[in-house]
């Protein structure tokens, strides 16, 4: 025959602790009574941190009505003996039952009485730390985001593979948010760059007599950098952190769970029409800035330099050739891929809270922009070297 024992019975039959202080000429008595267990030191707390160490006041406290000790309350109770005692009063435990005795004092033979402190780190050796801890972090950050890479790849080929795994539906809803929505401020960036251009290198070139050439200046500087710079970095600021809002908002909610347990692909779902959208939208924003900010320099030139539309167009076949325009364009689905994959990453990587949302799409926006103005730097080399 078992015997069931009600836990809920045993918890309501412990008393909770008290603590009972009066005075006397010589010393503070402390009474301490009832249970002293895990459960039940919250009600002892507030009364054990009134009472205030002062030098040279002793303190009694009698044990003998304690009915039940455990780890936390011997813990707790000499963490008070040391405050009181550092502060320059004297404490003693009295009239202990033998099974609160030992339980006394293998707690206070096991703690860690002193904590010490903590190194300072300072001058050049703070530096070398900081330096060292930064790299390692960024280290394990482009590890985490090759592997993603990987399983990025390996996605892309399977729905390539089995072209119905491609879900439509999302990849145009992506098109339509990052390039029909894009193109108000994509095509005023670009006419103000293109504005701009012209006019300051009309200024410089006027000190040469070279003025004609400032259509050269606008057509290379936006068909082969500005362009694709500037969308790059407005489409990473715009799409890239929406991106990691939209999936990290989906990962505190729990949504992205969800899916995993019905059976989806959050890379197949989430990730690649995301990717496949902006490496398809980019390249066609790119044409439109180029288109904008030559005109743009049209406006310009032909104020500063007095010239006609037809006179411009004509320059413009002289000063620019299709080499310059597939340079351009050239880079714009390699940005893209890049600033796609690093804003679903850091949407991925968001913790459940608020607060990680903000974190991760900063994150996103800062090393995607980077990742973009490297490459940028990187590709003009090669072609400088290539003769391109």
């Amino acid at each position: 025959m078992h015997r069931f024992i009600n836990n809920d019975a045993v918890f309501k039959s412990l008393t909770s602790p008290e603590i009972k202080v009066s005075q006397n000429k010589n010393a503070t008595l402390c009474q301490l009574s009832g249970s002293w267990l895990t459960q039940e030191l919250v009600s002892a707390l507030k009364p054990l941190e009134a009472i205030q160490g002062r030098r040279d006041e002793i303190f009694v406290f009698d044990l003998s009505k304690i009915e039940t000790m455990d780890t936390a309350g011997a813990l707790v109770l000499l963490q008070k003996q040391t405050a009181i005692e550092r502060a320059g009063g004297k404490t003693s435990l009295e009239h202990a039952p033998d099974h609160v005795t030992q339980i006394i004092v293998t707690v206070d033979k096991h703690r860690i009485k002193d904590c010490p402190p903590a190194k300072e780190i300072r001058g050049l050796a703070e530096l070398l730390a900081d330096t060292g801890k930064s790299f390692f972090e960024i280290t394990y950050k482009f590890g985490e985001l090759i592997s993603f890479l990987g399983l990025v790849l390996i996605a892309s080929f399977r729905q390539i593979l089995n072209p119905r795994r491609i879900r439509l539906t999302s990849l145009i809803s992506q098109m339509e948010q990052i390039g029909i929505h894009a193109l108000p401020i994509v095509g005023l960036i670009s006419f103000l760059i293109g504005v701009v251009l012209a006019f300051q290198g009309a200024g410089q070139l006027e000190r040469f007599g070279a003025q004609i050439f400032t259509i050269n200046l606008v057509a290379v500087g936006v068909l082969r950098e500005m362009g694709i710079l500037l969308t790059a970095i407005i489409v990473a600021g715009r799409s890239g952190s929406a991106f990691t809002a939209q999936i990290g908002t989906m990962k505190v909610n729990e949504e992205i769970d969800a899916m995993r347990t019905i059976g989806l692909d959050p890379i197949d779902v989430l990730v690649l029409p995301r990717i496949f959208g902006l490496v398809i939208v980019l390249p066609l924003l790119t044409f439109y800035a180029d288109i904008m900010g030559l005109i743009g320099g049209a406006a310009m030139t032909m104020v500063t330099l007095d010239l006609s539309l037809f006179q411009y167009i004509r320059h413009l076949q002289d000063a620019a050739s299709l080499g310059d325009f597939f340079v351009g364009m050239f880079k714009a689905p390699i940005f893209a891929f890049i600033i796609a994959l690093i804003g679903c990453h850091e949407g991925l990587q968001v913790s459940r809270s608020a607060e990680s949302v903000g974190r991760q799409t900063t994150r996103s926006v800062v090393e995607a922009i980077f990742f973009v103005i490297v490459l940028d730097a990187l590709f003009s080399i090669l072609f400088s070297v290539l003769d391109i």
